[in-house]
């Protein structure tokens, strides 16, 4: 399975970005997709996931009410919408898939065995 983000850019301060995410190969295989993050000098952070076969989804506290993770039909692309855009949300967003049935914690990112190679967001002051 391969996974291309794409989206990102420079926004201001409470504007609006949307990522997408293509996934390719043996996407039936996958069962939960979501989104990572790293800021400079911090470590990669949980953002939200999505269970493609019910549609749950699952957020980190910082970014619900303003972000909502959403898929296709077909489970091949991935969204992320982001809203009310802050400096703190500014960082390489991952796009991340499972093969796993189930996951013991959604939210680590050892959970997801494949990854994308990120897309920058900056959002200024």
């Amino acid at each position: 399975v391969q996974l291309q983000a794409s989206g990102g850019g420079l926004v201001q301060d409470g504007e609006t970005l949307a990522l997408s995410c293509a996934a390719s190969g043996r996407t039936s295989s996958l069962h939960f997709m979501g989104w990572f993050r790293q800021a400079p000098g911090r470590e990669r952070e949980f953002v939200g996931s999505i269970t493609k076969s019910s549609g749950q989804t699952d957020y980190r506290d910082s970014v619900k009410g303003r972000f909502t993770i959403s898929r296709d039909n077909a489970g091949k692309t991935l969204y992320l919408r982001m809203s009310n855009l802050k400096p703190e949300d500014t960082a390489v967003y991952y796009c991340v898939a499972s093969s796993r049935v189930r996951l013991i914690n959604g939210r680590s990112i050892s959970s997801y065995n494949y990854w994308g190679q990120g897309t920058l967001v900056t959002v200024s002051s």
